[in-house]
C-alpha cells in the first residue's frame, strides 16, 4: 500500500539559526497524533544537511532529503556533492528533476536518470520531480510532456525499483505562483501517471507508488486536494518554511 508523504523543499532559504529553530518547532509540533501513518521530509540546503541530520537522531517522524546530487561518485566537480556523500551522512532522499534545476540549471530526463541511478545505488530514496510549463499546459498536451519525462526518467528501473522512488508532479505554472491546480486538475495528471505506471510496470507497482503534489499548496487548499484519490501527499515551498503552516498540511494529510 502505497505512503502518504509530505515533503518541504526549503530550496535556498533559511539562514543557520532560522534552519535549526525551525528544526526545532518541527520536532515540538510533530506528535504521534499529528503525524499518524504520514511520511514527513525536510530538505534544508546541502550546508546544513549534517546539524539537520544530527538535531533529528532521535526523531521517529522526521526524515531528510537533499535538494539535488550529482551524476558522478566522485571526481573534479568543483561545489557538487555526491550521493555517496549524502549517504555517508545518514540523508534518507534526495529531490531530482525539479523544475527549477531543469528551467535553471539545464537538467534533463536523461540526467535525471542518472541522479535516480545514483540514489538507489547509494541506498537513498529518490524523489522524482515531472510537470508541465503553462505554455505546455495551454496547448493541451501537457499530459504528453508528464508521460515523456517519466518514460525518460525512469528508463531501464524495474518494479523493484520503485519502492524507493517517489514521483512529485508540479505544475510549473503553479509554483511560488499563488496559482494551483484545482482538485480535479491535479487528480486527472495524478490517475494519468498512474495508469502509465500499471502499463509500463504492473498493477501492484502503479498501486504502491507515492504521487505527490507540488505547487502552492497550503494549509487552506491541502485537504481538498488531498481528497483526491491518486494524490498521496504534497511536496511544499514557500509552505513548508514555516512550522505551523507545514504541520497544518501534514495534519490535512493525516485526516484525509
Amino acid at each position: 500500500m502505497r505512503r502518504r508523504i509530505v515533503a518541504g523543499n526549503w530550496k535556498m532559504n533559511t539562514t543557520y539559526a532560522e534552519a535549526m529553530d525551525l528544526v526545532e518547532g518541527l520536532k515540538n509540533a510533530l506528535t504521534q497524533e499529528v503525524v499518524g501513518d504520514t511520511g514527513v521530509i525536510i530538505t534544508p540546503p546541502s550546508v546544513y544537511l549534517s546539524d539537520v541530520v544530527g538535531a533529528l537522531v532521535d526523531n521517529e517522524f522526521i526524515a531528510v532529503a537533499a535538494q539535488n546530487v550529482h551524476e558522478k561518485d566522485n571526481g573534479a566537480f568543483t561545489g557538487e556533492i555526491s550521493a555517496p556523500m549524502l549517504s555517508s551522512l545518514d540523508v534518507d532522499a534526495i529531490i531530482i528533476g525539479h523544475s527549477e534545476r531543469r528551467q535553471y540549471f539545464g537538467e534533463s530526463n536523461e540526467s535525471c536518470k542518472v541522479k535516480i541511478g545514483q540514489a538507489l545505488n547509494n541506498e537513498l530514496a529518490a524523489i522524482y520531480c515531472i510537470g508541465e510549463t503553462l505554455e505546455e499546459r495551454q496547448s493541451g498536451n501537457f499530459m504528453e510532456v508528464i508521460l515523456n519525462q517519466c518514460a525518460e526518467g525512469l528508463e531501464g528501473f524495474i518494479a523493484d525499483d520503485m519502492d524507493n522512488i517517489i514521483l512529485a508532479y508540479e505544475p510549473v505554472w503553479a509554483i511560488g505562483t499563488g496559482e494551483v491546480a484545482t482538485p480535479e486538475q491535479a487528480q486527472e495528471v495524478h490517475a494519468g501517471i498512474r495508469a502509465w505506471l500499471a502499463e509500463r510496470f504492473d498493477a501492484e507497482t502503479a498501486e504502491n507508488v507515492s504521487v505527490l503534489y507540488g505547487g502552492s499548496c497550503k494549509p487552506g487548499n491541502a485537504a481538498e486536494l488531498f481528497a483526491q484519490p491518486d494524490i498521496d501527499g504534497g511536496l511544499i515551498g514557500g509552505a513548508s518554511l514555516n512550522a505551523e503552516d507545514f504541520t497544518g498540511i501534514i495534519k490535512a494529510r493525516t485526516n484525509a
